[in-house]
This record gives structure tokens, C-alpha cells and sequence, in this order.
């Protein structure tokens, strides 16, 4: 993994999606709850939050039980989940050296996230923003660069392979990056990717960066392993005064 134009222009903070980003390969921790307590349930879009995603299975709002419920079941399968991503652990060891401001956003309860995160360095940089709006609303990154104390979004990076967040990231001014493979819009568990033809593996990977691209992420890459690249292509472009 290279990095090499941030010595010089390093983002002013990274933003990283932690379910199907740094962790959570395929994003697969509330289709997989959901579908504990629904196994009849078919298909699973990504969604802006667990009730969202309850909402959208029901086809009506869901009651204070069914919440309960859905809340228990992320807790249980989350430490199912908790595997860092390829080079997600390399990225945060970096970004920790270089002292490039950075956090990471979940739309998750605050007890799964930590669950979630508990094998990655600096678990204390999770964002707390339960209170913002639902993506795409752009709350939820202004909140946590508000808590990273960053003065502008000049260089503030969102990564995230959830069309949802990505719209967030540009309607709060963020560049974008988008991961394809490892997050919602593939949505399959390691094993489940690796064992796919290389055929249906590009197939798939190209619908999602097609949906990234569509929403309007300005890079689409598979994973956290192949971000260098992205993040030079940006620092080049903030050279020559290109805005997100």
C-alpha cells in the first residue's frame, strides 16, 4: 500500500464507514439480524439505519418490540463481524503515525459498533452521532469532524461503499471514495466473495461501482488495500484547486 503524494497535501481528516468499510466484510451484520429474525425475508438494500432497514422489510414502521428485538439480534451477531477488512488495520496504523485526523461513522447502535470495533487500533475514534439526521443528510460528518476539532472541510475524505453515506459525505462538502466490494451493495461475507468465478466477482464489483459513481463518489475502489491511489488522486487535484 503507497501513499505517497500525502506527505506533501494529506487529507485535513478521513471519515470511514466502519460496517463494510474498516470491518464487516459486506457489510453483513444487520442483513444478518435482520434475517434471524426474519429468515423468510428475501433481498436486502442498504439502508440509512437498522430501522430503516426494519421498515423497509415490513413495508410499515416498526413497532417498539420489533426494535427491541432487532437491537438483540445486532448484539448477537456482531462479533461474527468483527474482522478488519483488507488493509484496514495498515490504514488506521498510518493515519495514527502520520497524526492525519480521522474517525469512523456507523449507523449501528453505539454497543454493536464498539462490538464492531474492538479489533482495531484506537477503538476510542468511533463518532458519536446518534443524534444527527439519517443519511443522506450530511449531519452525521459534520458532527464528526466537529468532534475530530477540524476548522474546515477543505481535504475531509468520506469512504464508504453505502450510496447513502456517500451522498452524505457530498452533501456535508466531502470528497468521496467508495468501496465496491467490501461493502452493502455486494453484500457478501469473505468466504461467500472467495468463492464466487471471477466473472460474477467483476459483475457484481461493476453494478456496485456503476451505483457509487452514479450517486456521485469520486473514486470507487474494492477495498481499504487499494486506497493509496484514491488518496493521491485527491491531494493532486486539491493541488490545482479542484473542489469536491
Amino acid at each position: 500500500m503507497s501513499y505517497a503524494s500525502l506527505t506533501s497535501t494529506p487529507p485535513t481528516a478521513l471519515l470511514l464507514e466502519l460496517s463494510g468499510g474498516l470491518v464487516d466484510f459486506g457489510a453483513r451484520t444487520l442483513p444478518a439480524a435482520l434475517h434471524r429474525l426474519y429468515p423468510d425475508a428475501s433481498g436486502h438494500r442498504p439502508a440509512s439505519s437498522p430501522a430503516e432497514a426494519l421498515r423497509e422489510l415490513l413495508g410499515r414502521p416498526p413497532q417498539p418490540g420489533e426494535l427491541h428485538d432487532l437491537q438483540h439480534s445486532l448484539a448477537e451477531v456482531a462479533e461474527q463481524h468483527a474482522e478488519p477488512t483488507p488493509g484496514a488495520t495498515v490504514l488506521l496504523q498510518y493515519l495514527q503515525a502520520q497524526q492525519i485526523p480521522h474517525a469512523w461513522l456507523s449507523s449501528l447502535p453505539d454497543a454493536v459498533s464498539s462490538r464492531l470495533s474492538r479489533t482495531l487500533p484506537a477503538a476510542g475514534q468511533i463518532a458519536c452521532t446518534n443524534q444527527a439526521r439519517p443519511w443522506p443528510a450530511p449531519d452525521s460528518c459534520w458532527q464528526a469532524l466537529s468532534q475530530l476539532h477540524i476548522d474546515s472541510l477543505d481535504g475531509c475524505v468520506l469512504v464508504s461503499g453505502n450510496p447513502l453515506l456517500i451522498r452524505a459525505g457530498l452533501n456535508a462538502g466531502c470528497w468521496t471514495i467508495g468501496l465496491a466490494s467490501c461493502g452493502p451493495l455486494c453484500g457478501l461475507a469473505p468466504a461467500d466473495w472467495q468463492a464466487l468465478e471471477s466473472t460474477e466477482q467483476e459483475r457484481r464489483r461493476a453494478v456496485a461501482t456503476l451505483e457509487l459513481y452514479r450517486v456521485g463518489a469520486h473514486s470507487v475502489i474494492d477495498h481499504l488495500e487499494d486506497i493509496g491511489p484514491s488518496l493521491d488522486d485527491i491531494s493532486a487535484r486539491r493541488l490545482r484547486g479542484e473542489k469536491p
